[in-house]
């Protein structure tokens, strides 16, 4: 850790959903819940430590007519040293979270330019959701920085409960991208230092499903609550605002509240609720049911989950004709949130949580900090809060008749409604303030950090890089070799660009045979070698070595273990030493009898090996550390060197090429690529070239004018 007087710089890192620094939108579709909230709020109580220089919470730029101008402010100050970023990534308009993968290469691009921008390495970034980790991995890769994650909802866990339900797996798969999740999940874990989970069960039932599960990395830290606006009411108080949108709906209005607040959402169970409350008279008679379920203009434009939730609600109080007991406003605003809970705790009811499953439940501890008892699911969260808070009762979520048995008793029992009143304002100081959430989580945090190295973002050494404005990275195999005719038309086109073109090659070769080849063929120096893919960086013709990027390659490396763990692994054959490296292990691949690639990761993370392996041309295989592929240390150098990965053009044609295609940077895949790049036909900055070999990078160099004008293409046009 490098301190000094500045204090800890924190990137969080939030990418979908509308995040903003005040009057949250929670609930307005499925991507702005108790994330968003979550998120903020951190950012602010870290913040507000005297340790802390600074916290960026990054998420992305949302310019959209359907949503506020707010999310299209690029900086937005929501505390003293706390900051919202938002950063492009793929179309400019709203998009959920399941769309958004295409993007998150282009994300981490623009969250490298941002570090650059700031001048200062985060000392931490920690994650929030599969997407993020996507994202923070990367960054934290590159940067060569702790990595903390908090997963706040799981991908196996969501497939698990849908399969339940009885939703089809090409459903899931399709609506979902869940296999595409579940992986990014994998790989966060791979990487990450610290993993914050809010609840035991969450570490034990729930991320136990996963490779590589290692809770020895894990740390259960409650989310916080901000105890100045989720306080109990006063004696003096007047109801709220919002008690005149209630009141139209109710013929009793002195019975008390049951309340319930979520998302209308299938998982959040609201319809069992209304049938527990529908089939019991006494319960009807004693109590109002007040439920908040998002803001809505018109039902039939919602979309098609929501909708169909409120539907139903509304068939259900028609069916057992609660129309003068349950109140379901159309519109709230975060603050009337808090007010809520004080209307429900004066009016002697309770908050009941009816979730199917519930990771945490923030809105319990929001609910306890204001005085008001609690009803909940036994799933997840619910069961550590009421065992530390003791203020409530947890129910089956699908048994009808207990739920509105316990509703009906909270309310009666006042001896015990007052004591879990007591109990819910004194749990919620001692175990969900942020104060000692924040504490709690610095000190675990600085924990990971021995032998950690950061790297710094300092002058350049002497080399032509800081002097070119785009650069041409090609790799060798089949690439820049196959074509001689070709290959020398391309070197005289570069040989006839002026000295702001930079050229590099990227490879899978060693360096010293790459070498070989260079003089074989007189290829021009280049400025920028990468070889054994990624492992190494040099610069210009004395061959710099990139002691930065060398010094966290070793990251959870283990080599040893790696090659006793693959030594019977059918269909694999080492390469010759020379084509070995410390940091790469080269196998040729018989893929008629190897497991497949999924196989072989899902092999290794049980046996808590970490390896990043890749595939190319369907005939090699290489074990690389998690941190390192050519595509990452491209971006290293856009790092270190200050260059925009936007004015890079990649040509490729093999699996260990994905990395560098993607993102911000404009690639092309040559006419004579490898079946594994076939994914990424359609993506807006890709360029599939006609032309083999050299010929097509030729063809990839007209189609974007990179050595003239230079024409990037439109994203808009690849909308989702």
């Amino acid at each position: 850790m490098t301190q000094g007087q500045q204090g800890h710089y924190i990137i969080l890192i939030s990418v979908h959903g509308l995040i903003r620094g005040r009057d949250l939108e929670l609930g307005r579709d499925a991507d702005t819940g108790g994330q968003i909230q979550y998120v903020v709020e951190l950012a602010k109580a870290l913040a507000a430590r005297e340790d802390v220089w600074r916290v960026d919470l990054l998420t992305r730029l949302v310019v959209d007519p359907k949503v506020s101008a707010d999310y299209a402010e690029r900086m937005e100050p929501i505390a003293d040293k706390a900051f919202i970023v938002r950063l492009p990534a793929g179309p400019r308009r709203y998009l959920r979270k399941e769309v958004l993968w295409p993007y998150l290469d282009s994300f981490t691009d623009h969250a490298l330019q941002h570090v650059r921008r700031i001048g200062k390495v985060p000392d931490i970034i920690h994650s929030h959701y599969a997407d993020a980790g996507y994202v923070g991995t990367r960054l934290s890769s590159l940067l060569g920085v702790t990595l903390v994650h908090t997963g706040h909802s799981l991908g196996r866990v969501k497939r698990e409960r849908l399969l339940e339900q009885g939703v089809k797996s090409e459903v899931i798969e399709s609506q979902y991208n869940i296999s595409q999740r579940i992986e990014a999940e994998e790989v966060v874990l791979d990487h990450a230092s610290m993993v914050v989970a809010s609840t035991r069960q969450e570490v034990e039932e729930q991320y136990s499903t996963y490779d590589n599960y290692q809770p020895k990395r894990m740390q259960v830290i409650p989310p916080g609550v901000d105890l100045r606006r989720f306080r109990p009411a006063t004696a003096t108080e007047l109801r709220p605002r919002i008690w005149q949108s209630l009141r139209r709906f109710l013929t009793h209005e002195k019975r008390p509240i049951i309340l319930a607040l979520s998302r209308a959402d299938e998982r959040k169970n609201i319809q069992t609720l209304v049938r527990a409350y529908g089939e019991r008279p006494s319960l009807r008679e004693l109590a109002n049911l007040v439920i908040v379920a998002g803001n809505r203009d018109d039902i039939q434009a919602m979309e098609r989950g929501p909708r169909q939730v409120m539907t139903e609600l509304l068939l259900l109080i028609d069916r057992y004709d609660l129309w003068g007991s349950v109140a379901m406003p159309k519109h709230h605003e975060a603050e009337d949130v808090p007010e809520l809970y004080r209307l429900a705790a004066r009016s002697g009811g309770v908050f009941v949580n009816p979730a199917l499953t519930e990771p945490f439940g923030l809105t319990l501890i929001e609910a306890a900090a204001c005085g008001l008892p609690l009803v909940a699911t036994h799933d997840g969260g619910p069961k550590d809060i009421l065992r530390h808070c003791k203020n409530g009762v947890l129910i089956d979520p699908l048994e009808v008749d207990a739920m509105g048995q316990a509703l009906e008793e909270a309310i009666r029992d006042r001896r015990r409604w007052k004591q879990w009143s007591r109990n819910g304002l004194t749990g919620t100081r001692k175990h969900y303030a942020w104060a000692s959430h924040v504490d709690k989580y610095l000190r675990a945090v600085r924990k990971t950090w021995g032998g950690v190295h950061k790297q710094r973002l300092v002058e350049s050494e002497r080399s032509r890089l800081p002097t070119i404005d785009r650069l041409l990275v090609c790799d060798v195999d089949d690439t820049l070799l196959g074509d001689r005719e070709a290959l020398e038309e391309l070197l005289e086109r570069l040989r006839q660009t002026g000295p702001h073109v930079g050229f590099g090659i990227a490879t899978g070769r060693s360096r010293e045979n790459l070498e070989k080849l260079l003089k074989r063929y007189r290829i021009p120096e280049p400025d920028l070698l990468i070889t054994s893919v990624g492992a190494e960086i040099h610069y210009g013709k004395k061959r710099v070595s990139d002691q930065r990027w060398q010094e966290h390659l070793d990251y959870r490396w283990d080599p040893k273990a790696l090659r006793a763990a693959m030594a019977d692994m059918p269909g694999l054959r080492l390469q010759p030493k020379s084509e070995q490296h410390p940091f790469k292990i080269s196998y040729f691949l018989d893929k008629e009898e190897a497991p497949s690639l999924r196989d072989m990761v899902r092999f290794l993370r049980k046996r808590d090996l970490h390896a990043n392996v890749i595939r190319s041309h369907c005939m090699f295989l290489d074990l690389l550390p998690v941190r390192v592929s050519k595509g990452l240390a491209l971006r290293h150098v856009a790092v270190r060197w200050g260059l925009n990965p936007e004015r890079f053009l990649v040509v490729g044609g093999s699996g260990n090429d994905e990395g560098m295609l993607r993102g911000n940077t404009l690639g092309v895949v040559i006419g004579n690529h490898s079946a594994e790049l076939e994914r990424l036909r359609g993506e807006p900055r890709i360029y599939f070239a006609e032309g083999e070999h050299a010929r097509g990078a030729i063809e990839g160099i007209d189609h974007y004018d990179f050595l003239g004008e230079f024409r990037i293409p439109e994203e808009e046009s690849q909308e989702t």
